[in-house]
């Protein structure tokens, strides 16, 4: 059970700690943290946490990365419903405390694409471009499937154990710094979930694209690194 009661605590410690940057610090005039301040915030909540839990559950935190592992052979089938339902849990805990927090202060709104940091396609909410649906899974696709490598990478025996939260973070980070402007940026479907939940309307409905293009990506990436980069051990 220690290892589902991880996955729960990881995943609420980056919805909470991402998504609130977002939510209570990216948009405070001349103090806010900015688009760079929530990209650095998801990468340390997950640096963070791989270091606290990560040697009790592997520190997964996302179903997207649960199928990559799974499809690159450092998973167990059985074990992927109960990770993911741990993950949703987590994550829903997370926003349902944000919600709180906001409505303490009468802030919270479901106005605008993007609001309650949830993710979205073919709306112009940064720089006035609208991305579509498929420039979307393209980038969530691709984004999730270095994720996981990286993370499989990181993780390998033949890499060194202790710098493993560090490449994590640092590559969230930058798949944030990359996907903000697109889509919100996923990569984790039960971090979109939680969000979504709660601002309903458009954010339910687009929510399918944010399950299926980190999952594809993470199973993807999984095979990539199993088949093309992992090192075989030679008898």
């Amino acid at each position: 059970m220690k290892k589902y009661f991880a996955e729960v605590f990881g995943t609420f410690w980056l919805v909470f700690g991402g998504c609130g940057t977002a939510v209570f610090a990216a948009g405070v005039p001349e103090l806010g943290v900015g688009l760079l301040g929530v990209s650095l915030a998801f990468g340390l909540t997950v640096l963070t946490m791989v270091y606290a839990v990560g040697h009790i559950s592997g520190g997964h935190f996302n179903p997207a990365v649960s199928f990559g592992l799974l499809a690159g052979g450092r998973f167990s089938a059985k074990e992927l419903l109960p990770y993911i339902v741990s993950q949703l849990i987590g994550a829903t805990l997370a926003a349902t405390a944000l919600w709180a927090i906001l409505n303490g202060a009468g802030a919270f709104t479901t106005d605008g694409g993007g609001a309650f940091a949830t993710n979205f396609y073919e709306q112009a909410v940064y720089q006035d471009r609208s991305y579509s649906m498929l420039a979307a899974f393209l980038a969530e696709f691709i984004l999730t499937a270095f994720f996981v490598i990286i993370i499989m990478g990181a993780t390998s025996k033949h890499s060194n154990p202790k710098f493993a939260g560090i490449a994590i973070g640092l590559a969230l980070t930058l798949i944030h710094l990359i996907s903000i402007p697109i889509t919100n940026t996923s990569v984790n479907p039960a971090r979109s979930t939680s969000q979504a939940i709660f601002v309903q309307g458009q954010a339910l409905q687009q929510l399918w694209l944010f399950w299926l293009a980190p999952i594809a990506g993470g199973v993807i990436g999984g095979l990539i690194y199993k088949n093309l980069l992992e090192r075989k051990e030679v008898n």
